[in-house]
């Protein structure tokens, strides 16, 4: 099993690893939240926050192929929910065509709105990405822990990160099992008859193993509280750092909206 799914390069040693995860998280959050409230066709914001990502991302010396091939991945999913857009926002129709009884016209604020789309969530994903990338998973939730983050919310992203990868292996088993029984040519209703079959063998295999998993933690006094070996301090480094990286996120959000 591969366990390297999401922190896979957080046992490097740089900068942005050493800081305190408690605070990499605030940050992130923060650089969320200014990312989101900046107006649509803030190019020049979007690029200030573009260029701190190129800079914090270079000092944790991240392969720039890693970050790239993760953060694209959001890119089709994005341009499913906005192409619509494209066509019904209002503005300057820069082409138009008919569909039927239909006329569908690109226009200018259609074109604004899916770029401001795109720039808001591949930064955001861009900022998670560093979060994750360099801090252990067991730390981040500690650090979540100690942020007083619900506790069922720290356990339930526990369980799911641990258990990730049994599901994986449980598909890919069985994905290899149904190849090694079909040969040649399958119609479709016999391939979604059979990947039916799987995602309900799937579901009773993940259930059963819930239970075994309550049952086992129950039998051993689990109390709902995660433990590490090495506890967090915040030190007067991270301290500083926070308050700077505060300052140089909010800076561009707030000159964007005075020069806007």
């Amino acid at each position: 099993m591969r366990h390297s799914f999401l922190d896979q390069y957080s046992h490097l040693n740089s900068p942005v690893h050493r800081r305190d995860p408690r605070l990499k998280f605030l940050l992130s959050l923060l650089f969320i939240v200014a990312v989101v409230l900046t107006p649509e066709a803030g190019w020049l914001t979007f690029a200030a926050y573009f260029g701190m990502l190129a800079v914090v991302f270079a000092l944790s010396r991240l392969p720039l192929g890693y970050v790239l091939k993760r953060s694209l991945v959001i890119v089709p999913f994005v341009l499913l929910l906005g192409i619509i857009n494209v066509f019904t926002r209002p503005g300057l129709e820069l082409l138009g065509f008919n569909l039927g009884s239909w006329h569908l016209g690109l226009t200018d604020g259609g074109l604004i709105f899916l770029g401001t789309l795109l720039a808001r969530s591949w930064l955001s994903v861009l900022a998670l990405i560093l979060l994750s990338s360099t801090t252990p998973l067991p730390s981040l939730l500690k650090g979540l822990e100690k942020l007083r983050i619900p506790r069922v919310i720290v356990m339930i992203l526990s369980f799911m990160y641990r258990y990730l990868f049994l599901l994986i292996d449980e598909v890919m088993r069985m994905k290899q099992a149904r190849d090694s029984r079909t040969v040649g040519h399958l119609s479709r209703s016999f391939q979604a008859k059979t990947v039916g079959g799987m995602i309900g063998a799937l579901f009773i295999r993940s259930y059963e193993r819930g239970e075994r998993v309550y049952a086992a933690m129950v039998a051993r006094g689990f109390d709902g509280t995660s433990r590490t070996l090495n506890d967090l301090t915040f030190r007067r480094g991270d301290a500083g750092a926070g308050i700077l990286m505060g300052l140089v996120i909010l800076l561009p959000l707030i000159a964007g909206r005075w020069l806007s």
